[in-house]
């Protein structure tokens, strides 16, 4: 677990708690197999004194019975949350250690620079070709503001800030590239979803979006009337499509030839943690909330490692063809979230800070949100043991054949992240902005240039 940035503290006190269950339980089973002969003195009480003094000790097993249960369950409680923070296993082929440990799988493109910067970002990673440009190139957060598409001044005063308007060119854009994210998904196999953006937090918790206890959450909480004071489920902002995505086919069990399952969901995301406002993520590089296309599987255990990069290569596709410079990232160990066997990090060059950053992943969840949903399949070795009608086999028979499902994500479009380096990379002396050819039939006019219009 150290591998993972992980103390191993909710392991230890998963051990220790389950040990007092463990131990609990067996007072527990104890006492039944009392209060089961005296039952039996009851039954063969000779009179009414015998009888009566023996119910009497059966109200006193089954009092000791109530407390001891009310105990377990609580353990059990407790040892599910400590359980819910206990990461996924890793890939052995995964790099071991922090961010700066990545390794660079392929570059794609060639990214644009200001003449007089260097392309390494600081850190010597930047793309070995070059594509000097003859003017200075402007970040994002100042193009956009010239070409009228966004507004964070008005957003600070109603929201606060890292909240934003989009406007004008800005939505069109954010639109298309909603559009051919969900069209080149669909081409793929897979199926269309929009997904809630309200979930209960037993699902976010459950896809291994739970905070430690050192680390501040970056799930927002609703509220409802029906939530205060209430037993009634906790709900929270979906931080990420995913989750609602895996809610889909949580308590599920799935016949093995449908399988895999693939949906793409359109959805916003919710981040209440928007960075500290360093110069690399001002403008729309971390808000806290954005549109998102999500990709989402379910497989067989045997189908999940092509599928990892069956969604790669959908992702590799998409940004190729936005004529965007990125490159793809094998994760090292404590860049994984809780969920993540192994992940894919895609980064593009983003000119207007002369850096790397982040547009999308990929990341293997292997049977880590499935065990936690309940998401499973039902072998095909059933149907060739038992045969095809399996309304009436017992579940003891059947349970033989069932399998934890494998889940798997990848982000096919985080809308802000992408307009960014759409609009650093492909800017123009002027000002304006040419809108590559994929995105110019979802946008009014189908313009091949983006302006500032004029009234």
């Amino acid at each position: 677990m150290l591998r993972r940035n992980y103390d191993g503290e909710s392991i230890r006190q998963v051990a220790a708690l389950y040990q007092q269950q463990q131990q609990l339980q067996q007072q527990v089973d104890q006492y039944c197999e009392e209060r089961d002969k005296v039952n039996q003195l009851i039954r063969q009480a000779k009179n009414k004194e015998e009888r009566t003094q023996h119910i009497a000790q059966g109200k006193q097993w089954k009092d000791r019975i109530r407390q001891l249960t009310d105990q377990v369950e609580q353990l059990q409680m407790e040892l599910e949350s400590h359980a819910l923070l206990v990461p996924n296993n890793t890939h052995p082929e995964v790099p071991e250690g922090d961010e700066s440990k990545a390794k660079v799988i392929r570059i794609v493109g060639s990214p644009r620079t200001n003449s007089s910067k260097s392309m390494d970002g600081g850190d010597g990673s930047g793309p070995t070709t070059t594509g000097g440009t003859t003017f200075e190139l402007k970040d994002h957060l100042t193009l956009a503001e010239n070409l009228d598409m966004v507004n964070f001044e008005q957003a600070a005063l109603v929201t606060g800030s890292k909240w934003y308007y989009l406007k004008n060119d800005g939505v069109w854009l954010e639109m298309a590239l909603i559009q051919y994210a969900m069209e080149q998904a669909h081409l793929r196999g897979f199926s269309p979803v929009i997904a809630p953006d309200v979930v209960r937090t037993s699902i976010a918790y459950g896809c291994g979006f739970q905070p430690r206890k050192s680390e501040a959450s970056q799930i927002y909480s609703v509220t409802t009337p029906s939530t205060i004071n209430t037993s009634a489920p906790k709900l929270c902002l979906a931080g990420t499509a995913e989750i609602p995505l895996a809610g889909m086919f949580a308590q599920q069990l799935i016949k093995e030839e449908e399988l895999p399952r693939k949906v793409v969901g359109l959805g916003h995301a919710f981040r209440a943690e928007a960075g500290h406002g360093s110069a690399n993520e001002r403008g729309l590089y971390r808000v806290h909330q954005f549109s998102k296309v999500e990709l989402f599987t379910v497989t067989t255990p045997e189908q999940s490692r092509d599928m990892m990069e069956e969604l790669r290569s959908l992702q590799e596709h998409m940004f190729t063809e936005l004529g965007l410079c990125f490159r793809v990232l094998d994760m090292p160990t404590e860049e994984l979230g809780a969920s993540a066997y192994r992940k894919y990090d895609m980064e593009a060059w983003m000119p207007g800070k002369n850096d790397w950053g982040e547009i999308s992943s990929t990341s293997n969840c292997t049977d880590y949100q499935t065990r936690r949903l309940d998401i499973r399949y039902l072998s095909n070795e059933f149907k060739e043991n038992v045969g095809s009608k399996d309304v009436r086999v017992p579940w003891h028979i059947k349970e033989k054949w069932v399998h934890f499902c494998h889940t798997l994500n990848g982000t096919a479009m985080a809308v802000p992240r992408v307009i960014i380096a759409l609009l650093e990379t492909h800017q123009q002396p002027d000002g304006s902005i040419l809108v590559p050819q994929v995105l110019r039939k979802w946008i009014p006019g189908q313009p091949s240039v983006l302006t500032k219009k004029t009234v």
